[in-house]
């Protein structure tokens, strides 16, 4: 997440492990979350293998993405704890931000608690992400990977960069397609967070147009595992056709004349990303109208998809800190809120992390206490759940 200029804060300390190989691991085979099976896209939903609409609680989980290359918080707590308590609170979906970077063979973790995460130790950045998709899993939570940032020092407005050029970026992909794919835990990629600024939709630009590489990325990961979902963001601006200007991210406008069409059907999840006035001015927050004007706003940008019924929308970041509707932030974050209710659409909000500097968490500071008046607005969009993986267990005992 980063927007106009603003970026989250992050707690860094440099450290190294040392003594890793990378890609010396066999993934772990997929345990009774399988029963779940894989999804596909119907019409404005999200279906299981037998037609049922998923019920998904979602929430993000940083740090994979940063110089840490690990998660955030078990420099606090171990991530068997951290597990429980998003199960607890009802959370069944993560997405998980990655860098390219996290994959090289000379990326360390640090910042891990090993007294309070002994098995982690030994382990490489993407041994330490098995880790994770495993322990989920044998919760019922399941995973959409999300290629946060190519490097771990910041995002980039194309999904490539000198250094991590689109070879890249599709190798890796495909890599992970592979390393899961007999692991239905994790259900989907989000192919590259928030194009903005160069980034563009439907100019037919090769070296710029977003909707283009997601066709080829997307294309190329199901290639290798046909079962996964493509989550789709927006760009910011420079779409072929209108003049709009959104968030990074979030401007979906040219869905419409330019859809993303993968080899196989079913597939594509258009994500937005959207954001309040504590993030960042915008000119609509100071509208005489406000918050009442922001529906109709969110109906033209990227609502229009799933009321069209032309795909899912799943509103991959979206938080802030203040939930009070006597703020301007609260007032925004709850008709959000409201917005996706009244419109049955799927989210992940951000974050479970409280050092987003821009947002806070659903973790307060101390990386233990749930901030409650969050996630009492979000239970208004809180559906039940079934933890398969527990509820299969205990079928065969």
């Amino acid at each position: 997440m980063k927007k106009k200029g603003l970026k989250k804060t992050f707690f860094v300390i440099a450290s190294l492990v040392m003594g890793f190989t990378l890609y010396g691991y066999t993934p772990p085979s997929a345990d009774a979350a399988s029963v779940k099976g894989y999804y596909h896209t119907q019409g404005n939903k999200i279906v299981d293998e037998s037609g049922k609409e998923a019920a998904f609680n979602g929430l993000n989980w940083f740090g994979l993405e940063t110089p840490n290359y690990t998660l955030h918080g078990l420099w606090s707590r171990s991530m068997d704890d951290m597990l429980d308590q998003v199960k607890k609170e009802g959370y069944n979906l993560i997405r998980l931000p990655y860098s390219n970077q996290l994959l090289d063979s000379s990326s360390r973790p640090d910042s891990i608690d090993y007294y309070k995460n002994p098995d982690l130790v030994g382990l490489t950045p993407i041994q330490i992400m098995d880790k994770l998709i495993e322990k989920a899993g044998q919760r019922g939570i399941q995973i959409i990977l999300d290629r946060h940032r190519p490097g771990s020092g910041g995002q980039s407005e194309l999904w490539y960069t000198s250094q991590y050029p689109e070879s890249r970026w599709i190798s890796d992909w495909k890599m992970l397609a592979e390393r899961y794919k007999n692991n239905p835990t994790v259900i989907g990629a989000d192919l590259h967070n928030e194009p903005h600024g160069q980034a563009s939709w439907g100019t037919g630009d090769v070296s710029t147009d977003w909707r283009l590489a997601a066709q080829r990325a997307g294309n190329a990961i199901l290639s290798v595992n046909p079962n996964w979902l493509i989550l789709v963001e927006g760009v910011d601006h420079n779409v072929q056709g209108n003049n709009s200007q959104y968030w990074w991210g979030g401007n979906l406008t040219g869905v419409a004349n330019y859809p993303v069409v993968l080899d196989v059907p079913n597939r594509v999840v258009y994500s937005p990303h959207d954001y309040g006035p504590g993030v960042s001015s915008q000119p609509w927050f100071n509208d005489s109208t406000f918050p009442s004007n922001l529906p109709a706003i969110w109906d033209q940008t990227w609502g229009y998809i799933s009321k069209q019924n032309i795909a899912p929308v799943l509103v991959g970041e979206f938080g802030g800190r203040n939930v009070d509707s006597s703020s301007a932030e609260g007032k925004w974050q709850n008709a959000l809120v409201d917005y996706i209710g009244a419109n049955n659409l799927y989210f992940t909000y951000w974050s479970l992390n409280p050092n987003s500097g821009d947002t806070g968490g659903l973790l307060l500071d101390d990386w233990v206490t749930w901030n409650r008046p969050k996630q009492d607005m979000l239970s208004r969009i809180m559906k039940p759940v079934n933890f398969i993986a527990e509820q299969a267990k205990a079928s065969t005992e």
